[in-house]
């Protein structure tokens, strides 16, 4: 022992061990980017993994697009005088349904490259759309023998159409639609079928369709029609329903879940009736629809905050499960180091600053052995490894450098008792705060009770050294 060891002070002391656990947090800090780089990693091989099936989804429509005839005149003066002159310009008259009742099964599967997983689906729509012009379509300046329902065009939207799977199926009136790729003769994602719709003018259409494609992740719906009735099936077990609207019935349990959502064009703050300019002619002036009119579609876009959208989450992302638990790291090596300064300054055990460097090394090593293990074996068996592995490292060292196989037994029921606290708080999130808050006051109670005796301007007696345990 050195004589400058012998006399320190138990105030020195305790400056000593925060001056060393102020060093560790540079290593813990590491360890975070480590999580960091690992999980930026893991998301650039699911991308790779999904590429070439399909992003995440975004299904919207049938939209119904009718041209029609508009006629505006325009004065301009010419040689001294007032020339009138009148143009006729094709726009675009666009319907969403009044009625869209949609049904779609999902069929996850896991695919896996080296130590990473990434989720694709293929999914199934089926459904039906109730057309029917307004009777008051003359508010919008749309004549309704100026409607070319002859070349009308029936409009589905998809956000990644390199999904779409073989023979989608439209029946309009009864009859099959041969359907194109693209969101129209405007452009856009998704595929989309001529129609004559003349019988529109006398009665609703109706029209079914079915098709199915691939996606990753995420599928959502950017709901138009007047009553949008979306029901959604599939046997993975943890999905999370996002979006501005979630479902009006949901169950979830091991064999799947089943949602059904029910919207109205109300509640979306949309019109069902839209116009602008078509292939040809001026610019239209804005339609009075409102400024929140959705009803024209080019195609899926992201999930806006009036859509719905369900994903299919991991039941465990091992990455956040080890991120929450190195923001303990620091509660480890507090209450590892108070012990050991407990035993420095009531047990009259000497430990050196390289002594508490290196117990405060090992506590830090575990986050780097549960994230190397999680990323083979699972999130809850490399933690029992981790935790068995430094648990016993740091109980026998603490042997030789307590002198005693009590106190260092002592030290490796802490250990064990730490690792499992934090397991809980890892599993109980929404306690998480609580159950640590009441740790700490417990910890400083038994703190405060223990060194309330303590002189700490004082030097200790220095007790006799106790033989170290025989191997």
């Amino acid at each position: 022992m050195s004589v400058l060891s012998e006399e320190r002070t138990p105030g020195l002391k305790l400056g000593l061990v925060i001056v060393v656990g102020f060093l560790l947090s540079f290593p813990l800090f590491a360890v975070w980017l480590i999580v960091y780089d690992r999980q930026s990693q893991s998301e650039f091989a699911q991308q790779s993994i999904a590429e070439g099936w399909a992003g995440p989804q975004t299904i919207a429509g049938p939209l119904l697009v009718v041209p029609y005839r508009v006629t505006t005149t325009e004065t301009v003066t010419e040689n001294n005088r007032q020339v009138t002159r009148s143009t006729v310009a094709t726009r675009e008259l666009t319907l969403a349904p009044e009625l869209a009742d949609i049904s779609t099964d999902i069929r996850p599967e896991r695919r896996t490259r080296s130590i990473y997983e990434a989720v694709v689906y293929e999914a199934s729509v089926r459904g039906r759309a109730r057309f029917a012009i307004p009777q008051d379509l003359e508010r919008l300046g749309v004549a309704p023998d100026a409607l070319d329902l002859a070349r009308a065009e029936l409009r589905f939207g998809l956000s990644d159409p390199r999904g779409l799977g073989a023979n989608p199926r439209v029946v309009a009136a009864g009859q099959p639609l041969r359907l194109q790729p693209g969101g129209g003769a405007s452009g856009g994602s998704g595929f989309f079928g001529w129609i004559d719709a003349a019988s529109l003018r006398a009665q609703p259409l109706e029209v079914e369709f079915a098709f199915g494609f691939r996606g990753n992740r995420a599928l959502a719906l950017a709901p138009q029609a007047g009553e949008t009735r979306w029901r959604l099936r599939s046997p993975w077990p943890h999905p999370s329903f996002q979006g501005g609207f979630l479902p009006a019935q949901r169950r979830v349990g091991s064999d799947g879940f089943e949602a059904i959502y029910r919207l109205g064009n109300l509640a979306l703050g949309q019109s069902l009736v839209s116009t602008r300019p078509g292939a040809s002619g001026p610019p239209a002036p804005p339609a009075p629809v409102g400024p929140r009119d959705h009803a024209s579609y080019d195609g899926a876009q992201a999930p806006a905050p009036g859509g719905a959208q369900v994903s299919l989450v991991q039941p465990v992302d091992l990455y956040s499960q080890v991120d929450r638990a190195t923001k303990y790291g620091f509660l480890f090596i507090g209450f590892t180091f108070l012990a050991f300064w407990l035993f420095d300054v009531i047990g009259g055990v000497r430990v050196s600053a390289v002594e508490y460097l290196l117990v405060g090394a090992s506590l830090i090593l575990f986050f780097v052995l549960l994230l190397a293990f999680a990323e083979v074996i699972g999130f809850t068996l490399a933690y029992l490894v981790a935790a068995a592995a430094i648990t016993g490292l740091n109980t026998f060292y603490s042997a030789a450098v307590l002198r005693s196989w009590r106190r260092a037994a002592f030290i490796g029921v802490l250990l064990a008792s730490l690792y499992a606290i934090l397991y809980v708080l890892l599993s109980l999130e929404a306690y998480s705060l609580l159950i640590g808050s009441l740790m700490l006051f417990a910890a400083l109670a038994a703190v405060m009770y223990l060194t309330r005796n303590i002189e700490w301007g004082a030097n200790p007696p220095v007790a006799p050294a106790t033989p170290a345990p025989a191997a």
